[in-house]
């Protein structure tokens, strides 16, 4: 198969440049503002941390169980962007000596994804010297860099896409109109989603060049093997946290480690983090565009076939609304 560049869309490319300077913000100036955050309020609301599906837990606990969320849902972004930066300065050694506005816009999205980790190293500062000692999060930001930068760039660009535009239907469908949120972590992820809303054309733009570049029916082969390859990566993180962050949880609360409470409180925690970080980015109509639009329908087949496993990890209010969705129709 022949393999064509695909021509710029340089008015795209600008137009990134131009909102990247006009909604530009500084961490302490704008975001933080010599604020703390107060453990009377809720970090992560229900449509992401699922936990109104423990109707065993106290006001207290419930909102004790958000913020847990909350943190790790921090701790996550930082994890990610580390990759994301590292990749997105790979890419732009292709417009070094070309077109200079798309190497500007890449440019401009690496400095943005460093600010990203420094905001969220802070966060973790400022959260951990409120909350009780004993969370954990033990990933190594390199470690995973390392795995994920091991894999095609396609599949790579593939993720960095679908991380990057599930993380603004977050903040559209669950915290921008969520009561009772931390003022603070409630700005932390309205500034990030000012800026990620650039980052996602951004990889659509460089994901649709890089799949140009694909000469054969293989090499798409190999690139999708990849992207699930990632996906089970996530997907092993998210066990990983999702049982440090029940223990926490258990221990903090005084609740015993063990048995059927025990178990509900793990399980709903390892099926909010398959929601937050693989299924709702699935799902997002915009994510299943671009990638329908690059792969066949057999490889699209494979993709889901590999996710099939973890599409139970949908809220509960949401699958009762489509249900309803279906009857009315």
């Amino acid at each position: 198969m022949e393999t064509h560049p695909t021509p710029l869309d340089i008015p795209r490319y600008a137009k990134t440049i131009e909102v990247s300077k006009r909604i530009r913000w500084d961490i302490d100036r704008d975001v933080i503002r010599g604020r703390g955050f107060d453990l009377a309020h809720t970090f992560l609301p229900d449509g992401l941390s699922l936990a109104d599906e423990l109707p065993f837990l106290s006001p207290t606990e419930h909102r004790f169980l958000s913020q847990v969320q909350g943190r790790t849902y921090a701790n996550m972004f930082g994890l990610v962007e580390r990759f994301i930066s590292a990749k997105m300065l790979e890419v732009s050694r292709d417009h070094w000596l070309g077109d200079q506005t798309a190497l500007e816009a890449i440019v401009r999205f690496t400095d943005e994804e460093l600010k990203h980790q420094e905001l969220f190293r802070r966060i973790e500062l400022l959260v951990g010297a409120d909350m009780p000692a004993g969370y954990r999060f033990d990933v190594s930001p390199n470690d995973v860099a390392a795995f994920v930068l091991g894999k095609s760039t396609w599949a790579v660009l593939a993720l960095t896409c679908h991380i990057e535009l599930f993380s603004q239907a977050h903040y559209r469908a669950s915290i921008d109109a969520a009561e009772g949120l931390s003022p603070l972590f409630k700005d932390v992820f309205l500034f990030h989603w000012r800026e990620e809303s650039q980052h996602a054309i951004i990889d659509e733009l460089e994901w649709a060049r890089e799949d140009a570049k694909l000469a054969s029916d293989a090499q798409r082969d190999a690139a999708v093997n990849d992207l699930i390859a990632l996906v089970g990566g996530v997907d092993g993180i998210l066990q990983a946290q999702a049982k440090a962050d029940a223990a926490y949880f258990l221990n903090i609360c005084g609740m015993t480690p063990e048995g059927e409470r025990a178990e509900q409180v793990h399980a709903t925690l390892l099926k909010a983090y398959r929601w937050q970080y693989i299924v709702s980015g699935t799902l997002e109509p915009r994510f299943q565009k671009v990638l329908g639009s690059l792969v066949s329908e057999a490889q699209m087949a494979r993709i889901q076939a590999a996710l099939a496993p973890l599409s139970y990890a949908v809220p509960v209010r949401a699958e009762a609304m489509r249900a309803m969705s279906a009857t009315v129709h």
